[in-house]
C-alpha cells in the first residue's frame, strides 16, 4: 500500500463524480509514467465509468442508441483506453486492466465489445465454469492476447495453439459426450480431446487436483 494510489467513488455518489474518479486515477496514473516509472492501473470497474457516462450525457440531452448507451460513449471508453500505455517520451509506461461487468454473459454488449475491440487482449471469466468449482474461472477458448505470440517460443506457441484446438473440440463435442450419445472410437480427434480435457482444466485451475494437472501432447 505504501506504493498504491486509491481513487474511489461510491455508488450513493453523483454520476459525474463517479466518472471524473476513473478520469483522476487515469490522470494519476499518467504522472508516474512521465516520472519513468512503471504503473500498474486496476480499474474496477469500466462499466460503472460507462454507466456514469450515460447518465451525465442522458441529461445533458444525448439520445440513447447503443442498447441504452448514447453513441459518445464509445468515444469515451477509447479515448480513456488509449491513454494508457507509454508516453510520448521517458521509459515509463501504464499497464491497465480494465473489468468490465457483463450483464447475462453477454459479449455483444456495448461496453464488452467496445472494450474487446479496443485493448491488447482480453480475459473471459465465466459463471459456468466458477459453478463446477474450477478457479480462476477463466474461459480459454473466449479469452485473447494479441502480445501473447510474441511473448513465447515458436514451440510454446505451437502447444498452445493444440491445446485450444483440443479445448475447442471437446466444447463442440460437450454436449453429445455428457448426453452419452458419443461412441468412443467414432472420431479419434474427439477421444484425443475427452482423454486430455482433465488434465488440460486441471492445468488451468490454481489447485489441480492430483495426478490431473498434466497433459501430454
Amino acid at each position: 500500500m505504501a506504493r498504491a494510489v486509491v481513487v474511489t467513488a461510491t455508488s450513493d455518489q453523483s454520476p459525474l463524480m463517479r466518472k471524473r474518479c476513473l478520469l483522476s486515477a487515469m490522470t494519476v496514473a499518467e504522472y508516474f509514467r512521465d516520472l519513468g516509472k512503471h504503473v500498474l492501473l486496476l480499474v474496477d470497474s469500466v462499466t460503472r465509468f460507462a454507466e456514469a457516462h450515460r447518465e451525465v450525457a442522458l441529461a445533458s440531452g444525448e439520445v440513447a442508441s447503443l442498447r441504452g448507451y448514447p453513441p459518445s460513449t464509445a468515444h469515451a471508453l477509447m479515448s480513456l483506453c488509449e491513454r494508457a500505455g507509454p508516453g510520448s517520451d521517458g521509459p515509463g509506461d501504464i499497464t491497465a486492466v480494465f473489468s468490465v461487468l457483463v450483464a447475462g454473459s453477454d459479449m455483444e454488449e456495448p461496453i464488452a465489445d467496445i472494450i474487446r475491440g479496443t485493448v491488447d487482449g482480453h480475459v473471459v471469466l465465466s459463471r459456468e465454469i466458477a459453478e463446477r468449482g474450477r478457479y480462476p474461472a477463466v474461459d480459454l477458448l473466449r479469452s485473447v492476447s494479441r502480445s501473447l505470440p510474441g511473448a513465447a517460443t515458436d514451440a510454446e506457441n505451437d502447444v498452445i495453439t493444440e491445446a485450444r484446438r483440443l479445448l475447442s473440440i471437446y466444447d463442440q463435442a460437450e454436449m453429445m459426450i455428457h448426453a452419452g450419445l458419443y461412441v468412443a472410437g467414432s472420431d479419434p480427434q474427439i477421444d484425443r480431446a475427452i482423454r486430455l480435457w482433465p488434465g488440460l482444466d486441471g492445468f488451468l485451475a490454481e489447485s489441480a487436483p492430483p495426478g490431473g494437472n498434466k497433459a501430454s501432447f
